[in-house]
């Protein structure tokens, strides 16, 4: 006897369900476990530089400083994929959100946490009530304000826009996040929701390349999207798309 549409489609999501927590506890044990040899690689290399940091040379002082560089960068690396495993099993408590309360208490945050910058916030005054996980959505748009806040602080004159739309559907809202930021280049695009892919070099800009991967997937877990374009010296648009309330 062939099974049901319904059955089949309950066997496909349990599957994925079943791949997602594979995943998650893979996750999980790569930045749990990996801290304690790495505690031990910063700890001998001190030792080392506080021992016999005298009788070396100043090219194996260099080659410590670059292991324990190297070792710290790795420990940043490691609080992200702890921060990605986390998101997965955080409960979840949807309900009506403002996103007028929510995007101008993200811009404030910003704004005060770097008084002397000048960034020119256009926000629309009339945004609509979402449905969704109020933790997980603040989080969210700390990490997509925070890049626009980010990229666009070369411009002499910054300028953020945030506005919104209701979608094609009807059952949605678009919420759009423009700068004029460096932007970045289209070919890149596949690596923007990458772990640790990273457009622009470290010398340019701060991060690990985890904001739109942690995105994403607060974003997923209460139905929500997330899709970004952008141009090379040309701004980007950052796009989430939510359930209305």
């Amino acid at each position: 006897m062939a099974e049901s549409p319904d059955t089949r489609i309950a066997a496909l999501q349990a599957e994925l369900d079943a791949l997602r927590a594979e995943m998650q506890d893979f996750t999980y044990a790569v930045s749990h476990d990996l801290r304690a040899p790495l505690r031990h690689i910063l700890s001998y290399a001190h030792l080392v530089q506080e021992d016999a940091g005298p009788q070396l040379t100043a090219e194996v002082q260099d080659f410590l400083t670059t292991i324990t560089d190297s070792a710290r960068h790795m420990g940043v690396l490691l609080d992200g994929l702890g921060a990605l495993s986390r998101v997965g099993s955080l409960p979840l408590d949807i309900g009506p959100v403002c996103l007028q309360e929510f995007v101008e208490a993200a811009c404030a945050e910003l704004a005060s946490q770097c008084p002397q910058r000048s960034v020119e916030w256009r926000i629309d005054s009339d945004l609509p009530l979402v449905q969704a996980d109020a933790a997980l959505l603040r989080q969210a748009l700390a990490q997509v304000l925070g890049n626009a806040w980010k990229f666009c602080a070369p411009r002499e004159h910054a300028v953020i826009e945030i506005s919104a739309a209701w979608a094609e559907d009807g059952g949605c809202v678009d919420l759009q996040v423009r700068d004029n930021g460096v932007g970045y280049n289209p070919a890149l695009q596949a690596q923007l929701f990458r772990v640790f892919g990273r457009l622009h070099s470290a010398k340019q800009f701060d991060g690990i390349g985890m904001g739109l991967v942690l995105t994403r997937k607060m974003l997923e877990r209460f139905g929500a999207t997330v899709s970004v374009q952008g141009e090379l010296d040309g701004g980007c648009s950052v796009l989430l798309r939510l359930r209305r309330a």
